[in-house]
Order: C-alpha cells, then structure tokens, then sequence
C-alpha cells in the first residue's frame, strides 16, 4: 500500500507492506528509484515512521541517485532485460561455481538465476542457489564475493563466525568487498 511521509521538508511517497517472514523492520530504495519499507505483521506504524526519519538523510541522498540515473539504468528491471542476460549470468555462476568449489567441496542442487527486487543472492536450507541476473553488470570481484557467499551458506546458512570464516578462505577481502557492493546501488545488497 502507498504511504507518504515528510522527510527533511519534502513529501516522499513509500511502498509500505507487512510480511509474515519478516523479523525485523527493513526498508530499500530499488532500482527504479521506489522507496519500499517492509515490516513484520505487528510492527507499529508510528515506529516504521520514526525510523524513517531517523534514516531521512540516508532515503533523500539514495533517492536523489536514482533520480539522476538515466533511464537506461533503471529500465535493467525490465523482464526483457532479464530474459536477454539470464542465461549470460546462468554461465557465469556456473563456472565461478566450479571454480570456488573446489576449495569447498560442497553439493548443492538447483541453480536458479531470477529477476529479484531486493537480493543479489541466497540460498535455501534444500541446497538450492538464487542468484540475480543482474550480477552479469557487477564488477568481477564483487558477483565473486556474492557467488562465494551463497556458496558458504551451503554449510553454515547464518552469518555467524564460522560463515566468514569459510568465505574468507577464498575472499580474503571480503569486508571490502561488502563494502564496495553498498555503494553499488544502496540497500539492494541484501544478501540471504
């Protein structure tokens, strides 16, 4: 449902949705510039607005980015623009899978590329990898970190020490990494 709040004098229009799965109150700017703010089922309306004033100057910034993008870029969410790269990113997993796997060992069973919103990865607890399309545009670095990560959860599907201990081995910058993938495109990172 669409709600509006005022932010630092300007009146921004959110997606607002309440989801069973949630535990935690979360909020993204996708890459058509749209605000979304996810909150679990009982979660107060009057804190889902105090945090977003306590995140207002974060929302403007990100929502002024992609306000400046051309529409090239936001038009990456089109499904023709999935169909025309999926199975381009389908290969690349597969062989930067290969590859990491190697260190690991590890069985996994489905590999599926997507048109996600708000993940560049995840895995599920059967074993099977998601993965967005829109890695094939990521520099190499980065969908190898995204690719490792989902890897890992394979064995440890938290993000306790153990996990980084077990992406480390093979990205040893990861810290960095997850750094750099912020600023790709703000909250999208979201990793499972």
């Amino acid at each position: 449902m669409e709600k509006t709040i005022e932010l630092q004098g300007q009146i921004i229009k959110y997606n607002f949705q309440r989801s069973r799965r949630a535990r935690h109150l979360r909020f993204a700017i996708q890459l058509n510039g749209s605000l979304v703010v996810t909150a679990p089922q009982h979660f107060p309306l009057l804190m889902v607005k105090h945090f977003l004033r306590q995140k207002s100057s974060w929302i403007i910034k990100r929502l002024a980015y992609f306000k400046d993008k051309p529409a090239s870029f936001n038009a990456l969410s089109d499904q023709e623009d999935y169909q025309k790269h999926q199975e381009a990113t389908q290969d690349l997993v597969q062989q930067r899978l290969a590859y990491f796997n190697q260190f690991y060992h590890l069985e996994f069973n489905r590999i599926s590329i997507r048109n996600q919103k708000t993940r560049w990865g995840s895995c599920s607890k059967r074993g099977n990898l998601n993965f967005n399309y829109r890695l094939i545009f990521l520099p190499p670095k980065i969908a190898d970190y995204i690719i490792v990560h989902e890897l890992c959860h394979l064995q440890e599907l938290n993000h306790s020490s153990r996990f980084w201990n077990l992406v480390a081995k093979t990205i040893p910058n990861y810290k960095e990494l997850r750094i750099a993938l912020r600023k790709v495109n703000g909250n999208f990172q979201q990793l499972k």
